[in-house]
């Protein structure tokens, strides 16, 4: 019978719940590891990097795989497993689909579940799809909630999800952020790309389902009116394979002074470039919680965010889709300076560094009871 079952499927599960197999590791909690595999590629390396002992993998992953093979796959694969382990919790983190599968798993066999990242929300049932409605049902089934902010908490204590249930611990990426940086390969590794000298630099990043057909161009023609007006910019935007981004950003943008289009770039070289960058352009969720400890503002490409903290502080704002107010914000920092100011001092919202040991330090006495 193990104590603790950690399950995972994807790289931002792998980066974010890796500071918490670290931490029962050093408390000698006993714990086994599976993955799904929902990703493949991007996951390894990082079991990897964090030398994290799998026991169990479910190889799920398949071309072209939807919703219902990554959530079928994973209930079933996971049933003799929670079977054999009977562990006394697991432990699933996010909004993926293998953490929501993993979770009614656990449910279904009456296993204790512990949500890392609760109470995320926008409260818009399809931004993000299925994200928002994955961990809305993690959250409900869950026994153990450990929210990132008083916002998260806010959030579960308004649907009305008990106290005694919900733990405010930071973010565990900002854990796992100090982890890579102190690493010995993240200052081995070489930033993809470099701007001219006397060159601000602005990083892109903008491929989520939401924003697919006229959201994506009129991202891209925000981004060359940015480039034709200020030419002491340049912008560096790994481009998404996914075709819905591919075509548009390539017609767009594939001919235009100082915007350079680059091939996706891994993890490590990402935060490289979040690190020479003066600011980001993002419509993702990961770089809204990573930015503050590099110091970056950031204008979030979205309509709704479950991350409103660093808005609230003013070291990040909501400009959605819309050209105009694209362009207007993005002159704000470029002139004024305001939300670069406002960072300098800010305090990370997401957290000190210190979230997996409030977690592991419940979860502890949770399974030596």
């Amino acid at each position: 019978m193990t104590a603790v079952l950690v399950i995972f499927g994807t790289r931002p599960e792998c980066i974010k719940l890796a500071p918490v197999i670290e931490e029962l590791k050093r408390n000698e909690v006993d714990y086994k590891v599976c993955v799904t595999a929902q990703h493949r590629e991007m996951l390894d390396p990082f079991i990897e990097f964090f030398d994290i002992r799998v026991d169990y993998d479910l190889n799920i992953i398949k071309p072209n795989q939807d919703l219902y093979h990554v959530t079928t796959e994973t209930l079933t694969k996971l049933r003799d497993i929670l079977r054999k382990e009977q562990p006394k919790l697991v432990i699933v983190q996010g909004d993926t689909t293998t953490a929501f599968a993993s979770a009614l798993a656990s449910f279904y066999e009456k296993i204790p579940i512990a949500h890392v990242e609760a109470g995320l929300r926008t409260h818009q049932k399809y931004s993000p799809f299925p994200e928002e409605i994955n961990r809305k049902y993690i959250d409900h089934i869950s026994d153990f909630l450990f929210a990132p902010t008083q916002h998260s908490k806010e959030n579960l204590l308004n649907e009305g999800i008990t106290n005694e249930k919900i733990y405010v611990t930071g973010n565990t990426v900002v854990d796992a952020l100090h982890m890579i940086l102190n690493s010995d390969k993240f200052k081995n590794t070489t930033v993809p790309f470099k701007p001219s000298d006397g060159k601000r630099l602005i990083l892109v990043t903008a491929h989520r389902r939401e924003n697919f057909g006229k959201g994506i161009e009129n991202i891209c023609h925000a981004l060359k009116k940015v480039a034709e007006t200020y030419e002491d910019i340049e912008i560096v935007y790994p481009v998404h394979l996914n075709p819905n981004v591919q075509e548009p950003v390539k017609r767009i943008l594939g001919e235009v002074e100082r915007i350079h289009l680059i091939e996706p770039v891994g993890y490590l070289e990402l935060l490289k470039l979040m690190q020479i960058s003066d600011f980001i352009l993002t419509d993702s969720g990961g770089i809204q919680e990573e930015a503050p400890t590099f110091k970056k503002p950031v204008l979030v490409l979205r309509e709704f965010t479950e991350r409103p903290e660093g808005i609230e502080i003013g070291i990040a704002k909501l400009v959605g889709t819309d050209i105009n107010k694209i362009l207007s914000e993005v002159g704000k920092i470029i002139k004024d300076g305001q939300m670069s100011n406002a960072i300098k001092t800010a305090k990370n919202p997401y957290g000190d560094g210190n979230a997996a040991k409030r977690i592991v330090n419940v979860i502890k006495n949770f399974v030596n009871n």
